[in-house]
């Protein structure tokens, strides 16, 4: 396939960045997406230009690093998938294709496809942990009963991989659907009892922080989520948040 693609590109944070067309030809179908962004930098190596920076590391959809828009789209036209996991079957010889970063204030761009995401883990760091005696009179995991429907939906939300997809996608920027997953996956198990109350009140506070916005119930997040984070989660933070905030 011969496609045009128009790439953002922006030499740092604090650079003005504009999006420039790149043509390239014989792509096979059978390329990933990042495989396809591989062959131009090899491109524009040569020609001694600069490559297109972009995040990746394990290019088997669990790791979240890829994250950009394809043609407006998080994560590109196919659903469930990340970018790594796209293939270029899904478009047509000659075919225009936009790329471009994260848009949200809370994930400024460092070089052209990737952005700072580091406020997720301030996130986490706030609240996403339990507390596990070490003392050498611990208790076996596996000792403890838990019910199949909350050890299901617990896995379930904990399948979250942080892209932020659900920031990108969400016309507020929101985090909701990020901080609830985290919050869901501990609130569930018995393991997470300890922390509760504080967790989600110092999680939901650093989102806050970090200039998130306010969730309203658009459902964006949950289309483009590549996990299918469901929009419940956030229904039950709200819950653990209201009950927290009593309490204190």
């Amino acid at each position: 396939m011969n496609l045009t693609l128009k790439i953002w590109r922006q030499k740092g944070a604090n650079d003005k960045g504009k999006i420039v067309d790149y043509p390239i030809t014989e792509v096979s179908p059978d390329m990933s997406f990042l495989e396809m962004l591989d062959v131009l930098n090899q491109e524009l190596i040569e020609k001694g230009e600069e490559p297109v920076a972009f995040d990746h590391d394990c290019r088997e959809g669990i790791c979240g690093s890829c994250s950009m828009f394809v043609n407006g789209q998080a994560h590109g036209p196919d659903s469930m998938v990340t970018v790594c996991q796209l293939h270029m079957r899904s478009f047509k010889d000659g075919d225009t294709i936009f790329i471009e970063p994260w848009r949200a204030t809370a994930f400024p761009v460092i070089k052209d496809l990737i952005v700072d995401r580091s406020a997720f883990d301030r996130i986490q760091q706030a609240g996403g942990f339990i507390s596990v005696n070490t003392s050498g009179n611990t208790q076996d995991a596996n000792a403890i009963p838990i019910d199949k429907h909350d050890a299901d939906t617990a896995f379930d939300a904990a399948t979250c991989i942080g892209c932020g997809a659900c920031v990108a996608s969400c016309k507020n920027s929101s985090a909701m659907l990020f901080v609830s997953a985290k919050v869901s996956q501990f609130a569930l198990l018995p393991q997470g009892k300890v922390e509760a109350t504080d967790r989600v009140l110092n999680m939901v506070k650093q989102m806050d922080d970090e200039g998130f916005g306010n969730c309203t119930n658009t459902g964006a997040c949950e289309v483009e989520c590549p996990k299918g984070i469901s929009l419940e989660n956030i229904a039950r933070m709200n819950r653990e948040y209201l009950s927290a905030s009593l309490k204190g």
